[in-house]
């Protein structure tokens, strides 16, 4: 017997969390990935649950049609599974009004940007997907894409050339105030991506920079916040286990852990949904939230990631059990990171640790250590330098800061066989960073080059004793293991 899909008439009532889809679009959403399917839309349907409104979700996928086109077959419906070793749960948010993918109908999500009913755009592209230079943190406008967005003789391709060109749309059609909202792992998200999107109105001609930057200025707000939750790939067990709880078949299920944080800014132009009453935050102190999640949870997570893909292990969770890697994630977290921290109030920081741990060792997520190394060349500019440098300019080396860039460097330019879950990592960077390696003599004048080129930023390179000790361990790692590594740290 063929197992029906999941969609209007098949979806079991009492996974929905909320009765009936909106019927009105307030949100374009810019990314259509796991983790916003796992975390803002739920949220959203959460909140629409207790309290009904206008907030359609309008998703918009980049440029992959899998998700896009599996939701348009399921009446924008799919499941969410959350996994824990005591249990699994499985909901479906019901609360898309459409999807869209970016690089097939770009003027279709100019004009959803643009609509008046669009209240907020949201986004979770990655850090990558903001186009920033990791050395200034300021436009890429060296970027061959964000150069032809600055041209619009074609439609745009950057997420911060769409997010302007239908903010110009909107102002010269009067649709009223809008409120941007990053989802994504950005230290100040909000005030990044109001300072990339001032910088790239800045580029435009004259006549269009009148015109546009004011009323952005007077009508569009950027608030920070901070989302925490652990999203893995979907993978056919995530489906076999919508089809046993559900009976239906679920092209594009969404795997997630029990745990979902999000904290924001209450600064919204043009109204919200009542995310307080599905578990948000308001605080006008997003930043104290963003580091403690950025550094303790992220970068660790890091560390963890590329000594457990060098040590062989698959997934998050087998790389924690290994003591060698556990015992470099606490002192990281101790020694490295905490240091550098004003802790929330309310927050019992020996029980965030211990909960991080519970979250990492969480066997039915599987998180593959290969998802979570990718993209390391923009996510550790995040995450390591401001917390080394705090170290450095004190006069001590933070050592497991070091070894999370060794470690990653071991991963994406291999002196030696590294095994298929480093090499499985995918990051803009390998090219380079391999053509580097074969290019330098030895491991520490290879360091030198590519932190000297602005890997991290420009200020940690100039700190000879770092650069040292990850050449160091480095080679640490290529001639005796990462738990050799981890031992003389």
């Amino acid at each position: 017997m063929t197992t029906p899909r999941l969609g209007r008439d098949t979806v079991p009532a009492a996974a929905l969390l909320r009765p009936a889809p909106p019927e009105r679009t307030g949100i374009v959403h810019l990314g259509l990935g796991n983790f916003h399917r796992a975390h803002q839309a739920v949220h959203t349907a959460q909140a629409l649950a207790h309290t009904d409104g206008p907030w359609g979700i309008l998703g918009v996928a980049g440029r992959s049609t899998g998700v896009a086109d599996a939701m348009r077959e399921q009446d924008l419906r799919y499941a969410v599974t959350e996994l824990s070793p005591h249990g699994s749960s499985v909901t479906v948010p019901g609360v898309h009004t459409g999807v869209l993918v970016a690089a097939r109908q770009t003027d279709a999500v100019l004009d959803a940007i643009a609509a008046p009913d669009t209240r907020i755009v949201t986004i979770t592209v990655t850090e990558r997907g903001y186009t920033y230079s990791p050395r200034t943190h300021a436009l890429d406008v060296d970027s061959e894409a964000v150069r032809a967005d600055l041209r619009g003789d074609a439609p745009p391709r950057t997420t911060i050339g769409q997010i302007v060109r239908g903010l110009q749309r909107r102002s010269r059609t009067g649709a009223g105030p809008v409120t941007v909202l990053s989802c994504d792992n950005l230290g100040a998200n909000g005030r990044r991506t109001r300072r990339l999107v001032r910088e790239f109105i800045a580029e435009l001609p004259a006549a269009e920079r009148d015109e546009l930057d004011p009323w952005v200025a007077a009508s569009v707000t950027f608030p920070n916040s901070m989302v925490d939750r652990i999203v893995p790939a979907t993978t056919d067990e995530h489906r076999d286990a919508v089809r046993a709880h559900l009976g239906v078949h679920d092209a594009v299920p969404v795997p997630a852990e029990p745990f979902s944080m999000w904290v924001l800014e209450d600064d919204f132009a043009a109204g919200r949904p009542a995310w307080e009453h599905a578990g948000a935050l308001f605080t006008d102190d997003v930043e104290a939230y963003e580091l403690l999640k950025l550094r303790l949870l992220n970068g660790t997570h890091s560390l963890i990631a590329y000594l457990g893909a060098l040590d062989g292990c698959e997934t998050i969770p087998e790389a924690i059990g290994r003591p060698f890697i556990a015992d470099a994630a606490r002192r990281a977290l101790r020694e490295d990171y905490l240091p550098t921290l004003k802790v929330p109030e309310g927050i019992n920081v020996d029980d965030y640790i211990e909960r991080l741990f519970g979250r990492w060792a969480n066997s039915a997520l599987g998180h593959r250590t290969r998802q979570v190394g990718s993209d390391g060349s923009v996510k550790l500019a995040q995450r390591v330098p401001e917390p080394a440098l705090v170290h450095l300019r004190s006069g001590r080396i933070p050592q497991q800061l070091a070894l999370t860039v060794a470690a990653y460097l071991c991963c994406l330019a291999p002196a030696a066989e590294t095994g298929p879950h480093a090499a499985a990592m995918s990051d803009s960077a390998r090219e380079n960073l391999a053509e580097s390696l074969r290019r330098n003599a030895s491991t520490k004048s290879f360091v030198d080059e590519v932190l000297g080129g602005g890997l991290l930023g420009d200020e940690l390179a100039g700190h000879g004793e770092f650069t040292d000790r990850v050449a160091e361990l480095a080679d640490l790692i290529t001639t005796r293991g990462p738990a050799a590594a981890v031992r003389e740290t």
